[in-house]
């Protein structure tokens, strides 16, 4: 299981980083590239003429795709395809689901060919310019990956507001959110299986050879962040909702700030130290804390219903608490923004709109009646501890295709016969 790195210096510098990547409604990690493979090379005595060619050219269709859609991946606006014809995000996803029951053939049960083939493929977030590994089900990991970050790619364009017909407000649909939620589930459904079905078929020491874009912790981190924004787009609905309650709205806060909070914890300690994994790290560190102060802030507001003095100092706490988290928020979605590639915010919607309109009005406003209420010394000077609600939301149950039922043809399973028949007719 042969695997090596090659950084920016010794392979000519060819991963793309674009100076701006535009509106950033969902932050997409820099994707993972594969480079040309020839699998005639590497199988050519072991497969059929028309499996390596039905191989190569499903791979060599999303080597074109992604390579087109890579620099522009999180621009916001698009053209459903180029005028020559290049891929859009759905085509790019199709190719990947195409390209898969064909991988599965090189690592089925009992196979030869599983570390026949030198994958290639330029990673981001590693400061290795690619990784070069001859193991298939590496090629599987990355396909996954970028399928995942395809998902995220099609979110952060459906949560971008656009300019309403009358041309004055920039508006995002109903539709739009509701949607997105799905879209996050499936992104997480496909980290989730590369997490529990693809990581563990690789030894301990092959693992530790792997990119840190690849890394269980940020693979982790991947899926949880898309539960995450999921939870943030059903608070959202719930704001613009007359039937949702105040614990309705803390609960979903509350999850929301589990849930990034084990994202943060599971990017804790990894090597993030180029531009794109720097990027990301501020990413989950703005919305921790914009989390935090959606749920400090309901919870706030449901402590202050009581009639006790406690729980009004209580209450007083946590929207403070509140603010002081939105005030961090803010400052880390700058040095988000700040940190190349460089982004920009698109109007505010959902629950940071919200948040920014609410938490400083109301937080204020509370402080000074309870102030007025109770001398200084009687309110609570730390915030109280929020509720623990079990997390509601899964990734979608995604599974490995079925192997492509050409490798069930005579030709495919007499792969070793083949390169027999190859070798004494050479003689």
């Amino acid at each position: 299981m042969g695997c090596w790195m090659s950084t920016p210096q010794d392979s000519g510098g060819s991963r793309r980083i674009p100076a701006n990547i535009g509106e950033v409604s969902v932050y997409v990690p820099g994707l993972r590239i594969p480079k040309p493979v020839d699998f005639s090379q590497h199988l050519g005595n072991h497969l059929s003429r028309n499996l390596v060619e039905r191989l190569s050219a499903l791979r060599t269709r999303i080597v074109i795709m992604a390579g087109q859609e890579a620099p522009t991946i999180t621009r916001t606006k698009r053209k459903s395809a180029t005028q020559h014809g290049g891929s859009t995000l759905a085509d790019l996803q199709q190719a990947l689901e195409d390209y898969l029951p064909m991988l599965l053939g090189l690592v089925r049960d009992g196979t030869q060919l599983q570390q026949k083939v030198l994958f290639v493929w330029i990673n981001q977030e590693d400061e290795a310019e690619e990784t070069v590994m001859s193991n298939a089900w590496y090629e599987v990991l990355s396909v996954l990956h970028l399928m995942a970050m395809l998902s995220l790619s099609q979110a952060n364009l459906l949560l971008l507001p656009r300019i309403s017909a009358d041309g004055h407000q920039a508006k995002l649909s109903e539709d739009h959110r509701r949607v997105s939620i799905d879209v996050f589930l499936k992104a997480a459904g496909y980290l989730d299986c590369a997490i529990h079905h693809v990581l563990p078929e690789f030894p301990a020491e092959v693992r530790s050879q792997h990119p840190v874009d690849l890394a269980e912790g940020v693979l982790q981190a991947l899926c949880l962040q898309s539960l995450g924004l999921a939870a943030d787009v059903q608070l959202g609905l719930a704001i613009d909702s007359a039937k949702a309650t105040l614990a309705v709205k803390r609960r979903l806060a509350c999850e929301m700030v589990k849930y990034w909070q084990q994202a943060h914890d599971n990017l804790l300690n990894l090597p993030l130290t180029n531009g794109w994994a720097e990027k990301h790290q501020l990413y989950v560190n703005w919305k921790y804390a914009e989390a935090k102060a959606a749920a400090y802030y309901y919870h706030g507001m449901i402590l202050d219903e009581g009639n006790t003095e406690k729980s009004h100092g209580m209450a007083v706490a946590a929207l403070q608490a509140a603010d002081e988290y939105l005030k961090e928020s803010k400052s880390l979605l700058e040095a988000f923004n700040a940190t190349p590639p460089l982004s920009r915010n698109p109007p505010l919607w959902g629950t940071a709109k919200f948040l920014s309109e609410k938490v400083p009005k109301d937080t204020s406003s509370k402080v000074r009646i309870n102030h007025d209420l109770y001398s200084q010394e009687k309110l609570t000077e730390t915030a109280p501890q929020l509720p623990d609600f079990a997390l509601a939301l899964k990734p979608d149950d995604y599974e490995l295709p079925e192997v492509d039922k050409c490798w069930n043809h005579n030709d495919a399973n007499g792969g070793e016969m083949i390169a027999a028949q190859r070798k004494n007719g050479r003689r």
